[in-house]
Parts: structure tokens; sequence; C-alpha cells
């Protein structure tokens, strides 16, 4: 088993056409399963095709042709949140959108839509690597070759710290149930604390590694949900530990305000509910290992 995404998944791609599209569709099919990528979504090419893909004018369509439950998104920044916003509004299962650089205000008006809908679609991203289920699906960019099918979750707000996590575990012989990348930016939708929940109700994940990075809040949230809720051991690090007060680290979500955001205070947070932490990302893997 695994969360959100497995062998049975449906995906179409929004953005299929362009060169960032085509390249990691290609890339997704070429790791696992290729028959369950089966749309493209665009208006100006629809009735065509890319690869034996077919291409739709709408994600409604897409979906009612081929069954889609989920989308992913490269459409470019501009229109990035229209293109979320129709996902949703077809009642997709999970909508992934890989976009950086999407307007802050763009995304407001995404979660308010969604709030006032009552939508029951699942967002992950933007800003994000997208997520990976070990020889069953990849969406998005995370490199499926340091991938290994086992019993440990992984959820990142930090893309490359995602592969570096999922490396040392398959380096370790552990291997990943799923590993979810869930992007950096400041308003965006699936959190640590969400998938977190969705670990501790797969009985296929025995353990899980949580990384952060400085800025907002939702590390500590989600520590102290797991101190009251989670059956499963939870190893934690938390990028910027040495990153300066008021300086924006990378994105726009890794910003620091007074003691507010820190490393040090997320880590002491995690530490207090429970969670053992490493300020050395070289030793992730070890870490996790130590708590089985």
């Amino acid at each position: 088993m695994s969360i959100l995404v497995n062998s049975l998944t449906r995906v179409m791609t929004q953005g299929m056409t362009g060169k960032t599209g085509a390249f990691h569709t290609r890339a997704c099919r070429a790791y696992a399963n290729p028959d369950q990528f089966v749309a493209g979504v665009n208006p100006r090419k629809a009735g065509t095709e890319m690869d034996g893909i077919p291409i739709f004018a709408s994600v409604a369509e897409a979906k009612e042709a081929t069954g889609a439950n989920v989308s992913v998104i490269y459409v470019p920044p501009a229109g990035a949140a229209d293109a979320i916003l129709e996902a949703v509004r077809a009642e997709l299962d999970l909508v992934v959108c890989i976009t950086e650089g999407i307007p802050v205000l763009d995304m407001v008006r995404v979660k308010n839509t969604m709030r006032d809908m009552g939508s029951r679609t699942l967002l992950l991203g933007p800003n994000c690597p997208g997520l990976i289920t070990p020889d069953e699906m990849k969406i998005g960019i995370m490199p499926g070759h340091i991938c290994r099918k086992g019993r440990i979750g992984v959820v990142s707000r930090s893309g490359t710290l995602t592969y570096e996590a999922v490396a040392q575990l398959t380096e370790l012989g552990l291997g990943q149930s799923t590993a979810v990348g869930i992007g950096g930016d400041p308003i965006n939708g699936l959190k640590h604390i969400d998938v977190l929940r969705l670990f501790n109700d797969d009985p296929e994940t025995d353990a899980v590694v949580m990384i952060g990075e400085i800025g907002g809040s939702d590390e500590e949230i989600a520590a102290e949900w797991a101190r009251d809720n989670m059956t499963k051991p939870v190893v934690g690090f938390i990028a910027g530990v040495t990153a300066p007060a008021g300086r924006r680290m990378g994105h726009a979500g890794a910003i620091v305000e007074g003691n507010r955001g820190t490393a040090e205070a997320k880590l002491s947070v995690l530490e207090s509910c429970g969670i053992r932490t490493t300020k050395n990302p070289a030793e992730i893997g070890a870490l996790l290992a130590s708590v089985l």
C-alpha cells in the first residue's frame, strides 16, 4: 500500500506539450506504469496527441474520456492558478502543481475558492517536486533511480532534501512507501500535518521522515499533532540552521521573523514533542534507522 498514488492512479497532464511538461511526462512514464498517463490538456492542441497520449480541450473532457483521477500541472506561473481551479472544479482526487513562481495573491484566490466550494480535491504544491510511490507511480520531477520500495514515509518542504533523504534510506536498504514533496511556498496545499495523518493511517508505512525549513509554523503544528496522535516513530530535520534572522532563503516560504520560524525554535518544538532530530542532513537516514 502507499498514500495518495499507486499503480492504479490515472494521470492527466496540464501543460504536457510545453518543454518542461513533455520532458517530465516522458520521464514519469519511463519510470513505471506508462499506460496510467492517460491524457494531456491544452485547448489549442485538442484532438492531437503526444507519444500516443490524447490531448483534450479541458480537464473535464479529459476526465470523462479517460477516467483520470489525478492531474499534474506544468503550466507557466501566469496561468497556473486557473489550471489548478479547473482541475478542482472537475473534482479530481489530487492535483499536483509543480509550477514555481505563482503569485501569492493567485494562490490566496485558489485556496479561498477551494474553501468556499467545500472542495474535497487534495492539492499538492505549488512549487513542489511531486511525489513517488516506488515501482508504482512517479508524478513530478523527483529522480526515480534513487527510490526503492520500502516502508518509510518521507514528507518534505525542500525538494533537494527530499532526494537526499530518499537516497539515504535506499542505501540503508529501508526504502520508501511514498515520498511526498509539499513545496515551500507560503500559500500551498497539503501541509506536513496532512501527510503525517495519511502515513499514520497507512498500514504499510512503519516510520516517517519529516523535513522542514525555516519560516512559518507548519512543522511545529505537525509535531504537536504527532505527539498526541502518531502511532509510528517520526524523525525530523530543519533546513536553515545557519540562516540569519529576517533573511529570505531560497523561496518565499522560507523567511524568519525575529525568533519566529528559526531552525532552532522548530528543532526545540520537535524534540519536545518526542521527534528525534539532527542538524546534519547526512545523518537523516541513520537517525531514522535508529528508531525502528
